[in-house]
């Protein structure tokens, strides 16, 4: 087993630089930083985790690495990997990724304090990802495109759900739609915004800057992002959102402003969460497979930490769910 030795010798520098690289510290630079983290990877070597789990081989543990612990789309992925993982003996630990660098989820990567991975996380940045990918540590990614040898990617597609979000508001003699977005550097919204663009574009229709908003995927972000819609005047006929969560925000801010939906303007999500079909009125949207995409990432696992060797890229199809927001 590589020590921090070895990393020294390799890298060409002081056992206490390889120190400050392993801990992210801003004494050293960062073409240091790279050039120490590049001879550790190299070497296989890992920074001390928990001691019971170097002496073992195997801890059966997985860890869920999630954006948001709280969210109504996160627990029936949870529950697709909870049950797959109980079933074959594995405990799973559910841990958010606040925190950036020095966070919990971010060691479990690291320092091998777990078997697996499954990451639904935008802010697990593609480069600790890479840092942590290796041979017998299985990591499945479901919110971007990676290209590793040791990870998988298992994905919805985004992209096919953005269009057939647009393409039924279309059908429906929407012309003028606005598009409240995720997070900034959230892969799976920047998809259904592609699909929202190409199915303008097939029918001679043009996206307007104005009716682009921002949120963040939770029911706060999508009613600030409303109240500007409204605040600006001349309304769309229709409004997209991203997710359900910001979607059922927006209802809440076109009800204070007493505008009716969908008489006034229509609406569309994406998600099918649970509350999706008790808002008033009930919330078209898109059903993605938060339970299926769960279990197969859970399944996945299994399969390689056996041996087995599986695809590198999953697509699970979307489906429109037709309810009331909609006229």
């Amino acid at each position: 087993m590589a020590t921090i030795k070895d990393v020294a010798k390799l890298a060409g520098v002081a056992i206490s630089t390889v120190s400050y690289a392993l801990n992210d510290s801003t004494r050293i630079s960062q073409a240091t930083k790279d050039k120490v983290l590049e001879a550790a990877k190299q070497l296989n070597y890992r920074k001390n985790g928990f001691a019971s789990d170097l002496k073992r081989t195997k801890t059966n543990t997985i860890a869920l690495i999630l954006s948001d612990l709280a969210g109504p789309f996160y627990s029936e992925l949870t529950k697709g990997v909870q049950e797959v993982s109980m079933t074959n003996g594995y405990d799973l630990i559910a841990c958010s990724s606040q925190g950036g660098p020095q966070s919990t989820a971010v060691k479990f990567l690291k320092e091998k304090r777990v078997d697996a991975a499954i990451i639904l996380a935008h802010n697990i940045s593609d480069d600790i990802i890479l840092q942590s990918a290796r041979k017998g540590f299985p990591i499945i990614l479901l919110d971007r495109q990676l290209e590793n040898d040791f990870v998988v990617q298992v994905e919805v597609d985004n992209y096919q759900g953005g269009y057939d979000a647009t393409e039924h508001l279309i059908q429906h003699d929407h012309k003028e739609i606005a598009f409240i977005s995720g997070p900034q550097n959230a892969h799976d919204s920047e998809m259904r915004f592609n699909g929202f663009k190409a199915a303008l574009r097939d029918h001679d229709l043009i996206h307007h800057t104005k009716w682009l908003m921002q949120g963040d995927f939770t029911r706060e972000g999508g009613y600030r992002a409303t109240k500007i819609l409204i605040a600006q005047g001349n309304l769309p006929s229709g409004v997209f959102y991203a997710n359900d969560e910001m979607a059922v925000g927006g209802l809440q801010a076109f009800r204070e402003n007493k505008i009716n939906v969908p008489g006034d303007v229509s609406i569309i999500g994406f998600d099918d969460i649970q509350l999706a079909e008790f808002t008033t009125p009930p919330l078209t949207t898109i059903k993605q497979p938060k339970y299926e995409a769960g279990a197969l990432a859970m399944h996945l696992i299994l399969q390689q930490l056996s041996g087995q060797i599986v695809n590198s890229y999953y697509k699970l199809s979307t489906e429109l769910i037709v309810r009331k927001s909609v006229k």
